[in-house]
């Protein structure tokens, strides 16, 4: 049997010293504990932020009609985003000297309103029964418009939105003039989702004692137009023919907002 050659063996062995190195140092595990972050994996980025319960949508919410010693007053307020942007008087004391004071008091407890964001206005001198009846009713109306936005904001599922009160958006409608032995009469009405919201005569009899009459007997037909939903509401005692011309242009009105 032949002996290896020396330096046959020298050459072997160095071979496999470099094999060896070569093997260990691919062996070298491919990422670091700091790798993974290094290569931008790991926790994916924090979601954006959804926004928070959207407000109320805009609207128009009339308040109930407050009796003073010398007629009906009654708030309506226009509503955007949760901030009242206007604020009117639908019903407001008419006929001899209230018509001055409600042509001078209103205005101001209109513009009182928007300011104050709120119920919380001062009296207009000269007018303190308007002014009571003004704020019940603007209370009123308050509270109607935070009933509907509290409504409005929903679960808050994504993409539910805020449909609520505003999916039904209200309408205003005049009925045709209704002409009578006393003077004409018209009747406007608001409707949302198929029902009267408001009524309001903005023409009626004046003049000697059909003021009276008219002070005594429109806001009974408003009311009940409300409450009835349509013109079957019964006339009022001592106004036979203001009744009867209010439920004609009621009528009229009710036709064009589709019955």
């Amino acid at each position: 049997m032949r002996k290896s050659h020396p330096i046959r063996r020298v050459v072997l062995a160095g071979a496999a010293t470099v094999s060896g190195i070569v093997l260990l140092l691919s062996l070298k595990p491919a990422s670091d504990p700091g790798s993974a972050q290094a290569a931008g994996v790991g926790a994916p980025p924090a979601a954006s932020a959804q926004g928070g319960a959207q407000a109320a949508g805009s609207g128009t919410v009339t308040g109930e009609a407050a009796q003073t010693q010398y007629g009906a007053v009654q708030v309506r307020l226009t509503v955007s985003n949760g901030k009242i942007t206007r604020a009117e008087a639908v019903q407001a004391p008419k006929g001899g000297q209230s018509d001055q004071v409600t042509a001078n008091a209103v205005p101001k407890l209109n513009q009182a309103v928007v300011a104050a964001q709120g119920a919380d206005i001062d009296a207009v001198s000269g007018a303190t029964y308007t002014s009571a009846g003004y704020k019940e009713s603007l209370q009123s109306a308050i509270d109607k418009a935070k009933a509907a936005g509290g409504s409005s904001q929903g679960s808050g599922s994504e993409g539910s939105g805020s449909q609520g009160s505003g999916a039904a958006q209200a309408k205003t409608v005049t009925g045709s003039v209704a002409q009578t032995q006393y003077g004409a009469v018209q009747v406007r009405i608001t409707v949302s989702g198929g029902k009267i919201t408001q009524a309001e005569t903005v023409q009626a009899p004046k003049g000697g004692q059909s003021d009276q009459i008219t002070a005594n007997a429109v806001p009974k037909l408003n009311q009940a137009a409300v409450t009835a939903g349509s013109a079957d509401i019964d006339a009022v005692s001592g106004a036979t023919y203001t009744s009867a011309g209010y439920k004609e242009s009621l009528q009229s009105a009710l036709d064009q907002a589709g019955g």
